[in-house]
């Protein structure tokens, strides 16, 4: 990929799933950058667990708050009409079913939508956060993750290795090599990112997937 890192190819990808009038929760990591890339014109409202609704895209240097953070506890910027809240007020809008879509991020995906996204055993966890309630409370889970493991191993599984966060979950799948949607038979390959075929992309997919015919090559 040329000119921007494979992690802001992705959100920019992501950023395509949005809808006018969307209230969108952004998990930790590659989909909190999705805030720089919302479409000009388009009215989205996106949501942060720790309590803020109306996050604005990452502030340059000289404007930063160190008391505005997102749930990353990054650094963020407010729109006008932004409102703070509590967690508990937070977690009612996610339970309630108020947030039209979650993108998060994940270490293992599964064929049928299964998503490990909290632990690795043996490792240190500092808790689950809101995964669990967002994976639930949600009817659009989109995930935004790396298609492989440093050492190549295919992240995109006939089942997870790793503890579960929620069970046929997810509806489609971002990654730096393609776009697959998550359906009863299985996922099917919509797109490429550039600088992948639809080969490279099935071979590095233990899942079993199938290829739309309109699969479009290169396309972010």
């Amino acid at each position: 990929m040329t000119g921007v890192s494979k992690k802001e190819r992705i959100a920019q990808r992501l950023a395509k799933e949005l809808q006018d009038g969307y209230y969108v929760n952004l998990g930790i990591g590659i989909p909190t950058l999705v805030a720089n890339y919302i479409p000009d014109g388009m009215d989205i409202v996106l949501q942060s667990e720790n309590g803020l609704l109306g996050i604005g895209p990452y502030p340059l240097e000289k404007d930063m708050d160190p008391d505005l953070i997102n749930a990353g506890k990054e650094t963020i910027s407010t729109l006008p009409g932004s409102v703070f809240f509590n967690s508990a007020e937070s977690f009612a809008m996610i339970r309630g079913g108020h947030v039209d879509a979650s993108f998060l991020g994940a270490m293992e995906v599964s064929e049928n939508g299964d998503i490990a996204n909290y632990m690795i055993p043996g490792k240190m966890v500092k808790g689950m956060g809101g995964a669990m309630d967002l994976v639930a409370g949600s009817e659009n889970v989109i995930v935004a993750m790396m298609h492989t493991s440093r050492d190549g191993k295919s992240k995109v599984l006939k089942e997870c290795s790793l503890p579960l966060t929620g069970l046929k979950c997810v509806k489609k799948i971002v990654s730096d090599m393609g776009v697959m949607e998550v359906t009863p038979n299985g996922l099917v390959l919509l797109e490429t990112a550039e600088g992948f075929t639809i080969d490279d992309v099935v071979n590095a997919t233990e899942a079993k997937i199938t290829v739309s015919e309109n699969c479009l090559v290169g396309t972010y």
